[in-house]
């Protein structure tokens, strides 16, 4: 058999120099290339920056009633005990999904690689969602610490405890996804007459060991928030127990000081983890009336309400200013940790009117 002429393919020399013929700076300069790629990457630096921009802002607060009663159906008989609290956990899931630029925590490609303040604030509401799903499975739908757990809250509440920054296989949105369906099977049968086996028990023990954790949750922030300037404090972890003991020994006194590039991240951490608690008290308000009311703690609930409030006032400053105390400069830290102390001695004192009366 005849071998095929030569002419039919051009030879690989020829055809690599003309690969680098179209491809040299000379050659891009003549057809103005070069001005082609300067203007698309230009293009694509403003758009970047513009949508950094726009996703760093913190989403805004929802109605907690209202987000119910569109779960619901749009009936307000349907508005049975435990589906506000439902309804607040879903909303927090679905506003870390559906807020401009979708969840951030696990993006690998600009705008999300570069941010940080967004990804923190998520960490934030991300562990009050834990903390809320992890005690409506354990507290909340359970009569006694002998009853059998609810299979939906078995599903979601792990759910919602997968790794915050997996971009694959699987994702974390395809989990917190998940977590939302078992969540909103959950709500289905609290409302649903025909299925008697959701429920949601408003009492006054379950109440007082979610606020446990709360008030745990934001002494830790405001303590981390006190360290912006730096803390000198002492010791007292075996404070009032002679007997007891810690594993290993630690100085007197300590001087603690938050790294200065991670001041921000710490604020927006916090403010996160406020923003998610304003509306899981805001929806307890509502399904724990009745023990409120008669614990006369009605309004101390509220007064916690409004200290987080506080916390999501707008932030006129382009950057988290990290003052000294008494200086011309504020300190956002310290502000922010003034609110969240006050939040939490109201907690202190909720808890001991729930288990005294």
């Amino acid at each position: 058999m005849d071998a095929a002429p030569a002419s039919r393919s051009p030879p690989l020399t020829k055809t690599v120099a003309k690969v680098a013929k179209v491809y040299h700076p000379r050659t891009w300069k003549e057809k103005g290339l070069w001005w082609t790629a300067g203007l698309f990457l230009t293009t694509y630096l403003v758009i970047v920056i513009i949508l950094g921009i726009v996703w760093s802002r913190s989403p805004g607060q929802f109605d907690v009633r209202d987000h119910a009663l569109t779960l619901v159906g749009g009936a307000p008989e349907n508005l049975v005990t435990g589906t506000m609290t439902t309804a607040a956990a879903i909303g927090i899931a679905q506003t870390l999904l559906e807020k401009p630029g979708g969840y951030l925590s696990n993006d690998i490609f600009p705008p999300g690689v570069y941010l940080d303040n967004i990804p923190n604030w998520e960490f934030g509401a991300l562990t009050e969602l834990r903390d809320l799903t992890r005690a409506m499975r354990n507290e909340f739908s359970r009569a006694q610490t002998q009853s059998a757990e609810d299979p939906d809250l078995q599903i979601a509440e792990p759910k919602f405890n997968f790794d915050s920054q997996s971009w694959i296989l699987p994702t974390t949105e395809s989990q917190y996804r998940d977590g939302i369906k078992a969540l909103k099977s959950y709500l289905e049968r609290l409302y649903d007459e025909r299925d008697d086996d959701g429920q949601f028990y408003a009492r006054a023990d379950n109440l007082t060991t979610y606020l446990g954790v709360v008030a745990n949750r934001l002494g830790s922030h405001a303590q981390l928030l006190s360290q912006a300037t730096g803390q000198a404090h002492l010791d007292i972890a075996l404070a009032g127990e002679p007997s007891a003991v810690q594993s290993t020994p630690v100085p007197e006194e300590q001087v603690t000081k938050t790294p200065w590039l991670e001041i921000d991240d710490v604020f927006f951490e916090a403010r996160g983890y406020t923003w998610a608690l304003l509306h899981s008290l805001k929806a307890i308000e509502i399904d724990f009336a009745s023990i409120l009311d008669d614990k006369n703690a009605t309004v101390s609930l509220q007064q916690i309400i409004r200290e987080l409030e506080n916390t999501q006032k707008t932030i006129w400053s382009p950057l988290i200013l990290n003052g000294t105390g008494f200086g011309p400069m504020a300190n956002h830290s310290l502000i922010m940790a003034s609110y969240i102390s006050r939040a939490n001695s109201a907690i202190i004192d909720l808890r001991n009117l729930l288990v005294r009366g």
